[in-house]
């Protein structure tokens, strides 16, 4: 008996191929609109819906496969019942249907695209083509992905039909297919009801993929994988050079480096280590920035990760020699030529994650029992935060600049935190501590010496004295911090008693 394959494609590539082998399996064409007339200029014999259904395209093509001709040959059972319906109406059955969907999600993503347009890119005939053959996978093949044109053909080739493991494998790809598209038709038509003061819609749609399995979690004990939207989406969004597949742990201290890094404008590196930064510092090169930030705390930043806002280049690589650091990662933009031979010479374990083009976060959410919590990113002080001289000596201008580098730095630092920074370079990092105080004093601890003349910045407000009392006495000369503790007038009474310049911003940046 003649099977019949039914093709009606957007994406055409690997099509003409596959219909050709099914011919020289016996198989007859059937097939809708342009994939008929690309069939036929390939010298494939190809049937027209319009022929099988006997109704022509309607509509400019939004109706074309839309008949019982079509749906009740693909949603036919092997029972007599269903077979004597067919018989009736003169229906043949539909044993495969190739099928995939109009590309609405590229064309929503044209920032001058139009409702009219994307309408248009909302395929209904595909969808109901594909929902139908995945229901009946029982009887029918349903394929929604080019790249199993070529294993389904060895399949039939080999075994004269396709195994029920097969059409139930590839029925999960169709649903998941129409499930990711009604996802972005969703998403994209909740944005356009998201009013300008909600900055948060009212349903957040997920459409995720597994992108990379990991050896396990935190510990090992627990299982884990990474998560994207898009499929073919590597690493953070970037391509790991070198070096084994990142683990749980190293793809969080890669994240929280980068969002780190990419806060400053002037060359910069970060190093991280269990998600706090133990040394970020900017200047003029890579080289001279990494020394500055490994100086920070090079004790903490053995067997940590390191990010840089610049392309890895020999100056850098020769920094990183001369240091002997052990690193787990390195995350840039770019690495040389040069820099990838010399780690896969020196460091052949090290990671290498190249992000040349990272995607901007609209929000970011976070599981809690029961749901999860989602939020803006902090992009740094919102738009009108002003900075506020409250003490009675001003800033000096070595000390400003300190002050505005600690500022951005902090903010990446888990609070508690605290940072001390001499120029552009932090010189001691005290964060993750329940106690505002004990955080001042883990950064005098790490700063040692180097706290005569730092500047301070804290993440949120001083709740006491306390804490600007136990940063003085290491050496500070300034301190920036948000303001607007009920004791502020306390505190700016110890700032002036111990000669410190001090600023609020109004703003504040915890990270928990």
């Amino acid at each position: 008996m003649t099977q019949n394959a039914l093709f009606s494609v957007y994406a055409k590539t690997g099509c003409v191929a596959l219909a050709q082998g099914l011919v020289d399996l016996g198989w007859q064409l059937i097939a809708s609109g342009g994939t008929a007339r690309l069939l036929r200029e390939a010298g494939l014999p190809v049937r027209d819906v319009a022929d099988l259904t006997g109704a022509p395209e309607m509509l400019e093509g939004r109706v074309k496969t839309l008949h019982p001709a079509v749906h009740g040959g693909i949603l036919a059972r092997d029972l007599p019942a269903d077979q004597a319906d067919l018989a009736a109406q003169g229906i043949e059955l539909i044993d495969l249907v190739v099928c995939n969907l109009y590309p609405f999600s590229q064309t929503v993503a044209r920032p001058d695209v139009t409702l009219a347009e994307a309408v248009e890119q909302i395929d209904i005939g595909g969808v109901t083509l594909l929902r139908a053959a995945a229901k009946n996978f029982a009887r029918v093949t349903a394929v929604a992905d080019p790249a199993d044109y070529a294993p389904l053909l060895a399949e039939l080739a080999e075994q004269g039909g396709v195994s029920e493991p097969t059409r139930r494998r590839l029925a999960l790809k169709a649903f998941a297919h129409t499930r990711d598209y009604d996802t972005a038709v969703t998403a994209y038509l909740i944005s356009l009801d998201t009013a300008p003061d909600q900055p948060l819609p009212a349903q957040i749609s997920l459409n995720l993929h597994q992108v990379q399995a990991l050896r396990y979690g935190e510990n090992p004990h627990q299982a884990a994988a990474l998560y994207a939207a898009d499929p073919g989406h590597g690493p953070l969004g970037g391509v790991l050079r070198q070096g084994k597949p990142l683990s749980y742990n190293n793809l969080l201290d890669l994240d929280a480096a980068w969002r780190a890094v990419e806060s400053f404008s002037q060359p910069a590196v970060v190093i991280v280590k269990h998600l706090s930064p133990c040394g970020i510092a900017v200047s003029s090169n890579m080289a001279a920035a990494f020394r500055l930030a490994l100086a920070s705390d090079p004790v903490s930043a053995f067997g940590g990760v390191i990010a840089t806002n610049r392309p890895i280049e020999d100056e850098f690589v020769a920094a990183l020699d001369e240091a002997g650091l052990f690193v787990e990662a390195i995350i840039a933009p770019e690495f040389s030529p040069a820099s990838e031979a010399w780690f896969a010479a020196k460091k052949k374990n090290c990671r290498l994650l190249a992000l040349a083009e990272p995607a901007a976060a609209q929000w970011e959410l976070r599981a809690i029992r029961g749901g999860f919590l989602a939020q803006q990113p902090d992009l740094g002080d919102p738009a009108g935060a002003k900075w506020e001289q409250v003490s009675q000596r001003a800033p000096l201008p070595e000390e400003e600049m300190a002050l505005r580098f600690a500022w951005t730095a902090v903010q990446h630092v888990k609070s508690n935190a605290i940072v001390f920074a001499k120029g552009m370079a932090t010189v001691g990092i005290g964060g993750g501590l329940t106690s505002r105080v004990d955080a001042v004093k883990l950064a005098v601890e790490k700063a040692g010496e180097r706290a005569q003349g730092a500047a301070m910045a804290s993440d949120a407000f001083f709740p006491f004295a306390d804490g600007l009392e136990a940063a003085a006495a290491a050496g500070v000369t300034a301190v920036v911090q948000p303001g607007g503790s009920v004791r502020d007038e306390e505190v700016i009474a110890a700032a002036d008693r111990l000669q410190l310049a001090m600023i609020f911003t109004g703003a504040r940046h915890f990270r928990h």
